[in-house]
């Protein structure tokens, strides 16, 4: 058979490709978006893929790989010592352990500051490497050209303004944000550059009110007050692993206590000959 007709029967014979049938399917940056006004939903972190899936399977279908990881698991006073190779870990652990929430994550510090081409591409390689569905960067008007870029590129972005961890030593620490003005314009801008959601941290209650009313897309807030279309908490606060929590957050559990109780049960089993038991 000649060549061109072999190619000819190829092509006539070619079909886009289509999942299988029952192929689960991740939640998408556009879902969220659109569940704007319509629905308040929750949002958890994670790190690794245990936690990932405890959290699917509460029905949580949003999951933030923040770069706190450096804060609750590799033991920083602060995140920006996190690198992106550590998201990329972190983010494909989650990965690993989920199968339909979608998995944003942080930009760490100094992986989008120096150009949108250096954004853009730490952005790609949190997707390619990390499988994030959609990245978050922190930042107001300055910025809105690494959004344009990111979103530029075909990846989903979620802005985040108020209090910025990473760059918080700067102001005024981690203390309320109260500039109406200033927050307008920040997430005016953030929306305009293309992101698809914005985190509103430790915001006064009534401005974060105000751009939630304003904004067409998704607030997600986290000491902001109940106004928000979400909520998000640091995995490690929600499930009490620590003493020490921030004055808005609401414990679920004692885990922190539970777990040192457990082990201190099974170093006293084992000094003591309980554990393990002598076969009978």
């Amino acid at each position: 058979m000649a060549t061109h007709t072999i190619h000819k029967n190829v092509l006539e014979n070619a079909r886009p490709y289509e999942p299988e049938k029952g192929t689960v399917r991740r939640v998408t940056a556009g879902a969220i978006k659109r569940r704007k006004g319509r629905t308040v939903f929750p949002i958890v972190t994670a790190y690794d893929a245990p936690f990932g899936q405890f959290a699917e399977q509460a029905g949580i279908d949003v999951i933030l790989v923040g770069d706190s990881v450096g804060n609750v698991v590799l033991g920083y006073d602060e995140t920006t010592p996190v690198t992106i190779e550590d998201m990329v870990h972190h983010a494909k652990a989650v990965v690993l352990g989920t199968s339909r929430a979608h998995i944003m994550v942080d930009m760490p510090f100094g992986s989008y500051q120096v150009s949108d081409e250096d954004a853009t591409r730490n952005a790609i390689r949190l997707v390619k490497d990390g499988g994030a569905c959609s990245v978050k960067m922190e930042g107001g008007t300055f910025v809105a050209d690494r959004i344009r870029a990111i979103y530029s590129a075909g990846i989903p972005v979620v802005g985040h303004i108020g209090v910025m961890p990473q760059t918080a030593s700067l102001g005024p620490g981690y203390k309320m944000r109260k500039n109406r003005e200033r927050l307008v314009a920040d997430a005016r801008a953030i929306e305009a550059a293309g992101a698809y959601a914005i985190v509103l941290e430790v915001i006064d209650h009534e401005v974060a009110r105000e751009l939630t009313e304003m904004l067409t897309i998704p607030t997600i807030g986290i000491g902001s007050g109940p106004h928000c279309d979400s909520q998000v908490l640091v995995l490690h606060d929600v499930l009490g692993m620590y003493p020490d929590s921030p004055s808005f957050v609401k414990r679920y559990a004692s885990i922190g206590t539970d777990a040192t109780a457990a082990l201190r049960a099974f170093a006293e089993d084992v000094k003591e000959k309980r554990f393990p038991n002598s076969p009978a």
